[in-house]
Parts: structure tokens; sequence; C-alpha cells
């Protein structure tokens, strides 16, 4: 590593696009992984998407109790 940069030729915000969308990579459990990859198989799905509908029905429930 340098100990100084030049940035006085650097453009401000050349990468920033504001309708980017933001993928968060999510880490199961080995056994959580492997339990849910089995029921999206037996259901014809792909795991993100069983994944995202038990999420939708939790986010209904919590918000119905509230």
């Amino acid at each position: 590593m340098q100990r100084e940069y030049d940035f006085s030729t650097a453009e401000r915000s050349k990468f920033f696009h504001e309708d980017a969308k933001l993928n968060v990579p999510m880490y199961l459990h080995e056994e959580v992984r492997v339990y849910l990859q089995e029921h999206a198989a037996s259901k014809g799905i792909q795991l993100a998407q069983l994944v995202n509908e038990m999420l939708k029905q939790n986010i209904t429930l919590i918000e119905s109790v509230k």
C-alpha cells in the first residue's frame, strides 16, 4: 500500500446508481439449509422462493398480532 494516493483526478459518485438494489447474502445453518432445500425441492421451487414465502407468512402473522 502506498503512503499517499492522488485523488485530484477522481470523479465523485462515478459508480453511484440511485436505482441500484442491494442483495443481502443470507447464511443459514447447515441443518436449516439442508431441510429447507429438501422442502423446496419437494415443492418444485427454488430455495430463495421458499424462504421468501416463509418470511412473508411470518411478517403477516407478526403484523396481525400487533
